[in-house]
C-alpha cells in the first residue's frame, strides 16, 4: 500500500508556529499546573482543579457560551500561572491556537491605531477572531471610556461566536 503520512517533525513545527504565533513568552511558557505552588491553601488547589478541569474538558465546552474562564484575586496569587498553564496545556496537547493579550499593552496599542480603520481593524481584529483569547491583568491601571468601549468590542464579539476566553484579573 502507497500512501503518504506527515514526519513526526512537522508536529513539532507546528507547534513551534502555534507558541511564536501566541505572544506567550518563553518564560510563559514554562508555566504549568505540576509547577503551581498552592502553598498549602485550599482556595489556590481548588483554582489549579478548576483550571485542569477546564482543560480536560475543553474538547466538550470548546463550541458552546460557557467556555471561557476567570482567574481574579490579589497580586501574587498565581492569577497568570494557572491562565498560562491553561494556554500551554491547550497549545500543546490539543492542538488549539491561543493568543495573549497583556491588557495595558495591547489596549495602549489599539486606542492609537483607533484613527485608521485599516489598522484598527487589524489591531483588534487578532484579539476577536484567535480560536482562545488569554487577557492577562483586565483592567490594571485607570480605565478610560475607550478602553471599556475597546474591551466590550472584543468580548461581545468573542461571546456572539461563542470563542473561548481566558482572563486574569485583580478585580472582584
Amino acid at each position: 500500500v502507497d500512501y503518504a503520512r506527515p514526519c513526526e517533525c512537522q508536529e513539532v513545527m507546528k507547534a513551534k508556529s502555534r507558541l511564536d504565533a501566541s505572544g506567550i513568552s518563553e518564560e510563559f511558557h514554562k508555566k504549568g499546573f505540576k509547577n503551581f505552588n498552592d502553598r498549602n491553601m485550599e482556595t489556590l488547589r481548588n483554582a489549579r482543579n478548576t483550571a485542569i478541569s477546564y482543560c480536560k474538558n475543553f474538547p466538550e465546552i470548546k463550541n458552546t457560551n460557557r467556555n471561557s474562564i476567570i482567574f481574579m484575586g490579589q497580586v501574587g496569587s498565581g492569577k497568570t500561572h494557572l491562565s498560562m498553564a491553561i494556554c500551554n496545556n491547550l497549545m500543546d496537547f490539543h492542538k488549539v491556537g491561543v493568543i495573549y493579550m497583556p491588557y495595558r499593552e495591547e489596549i495602549t496599542k489599539i486606542k492609537q491605531s483607533v484613527k485608521d480603520e485599516l489598522n484598527y481593524s487589524r489591531a483588534i481584529n487578532k484579539f476577536k477572531t484567535c480560536q482562545v483569547l488569554m487577557i492577562d491583568d483586565l483592567l490594571k491601571g485607570k480605565s478610560t471610556e475607550a478602553d471599556v468601549n475597546i474591551l466590550f468590542e472584543i468580548i461581545n464579539y468573542r461571546y456572539l461566536n461563542m470563542l473561548p476566553i481566558i482572563v486574569s484579573t485583580e478585580k472582584t
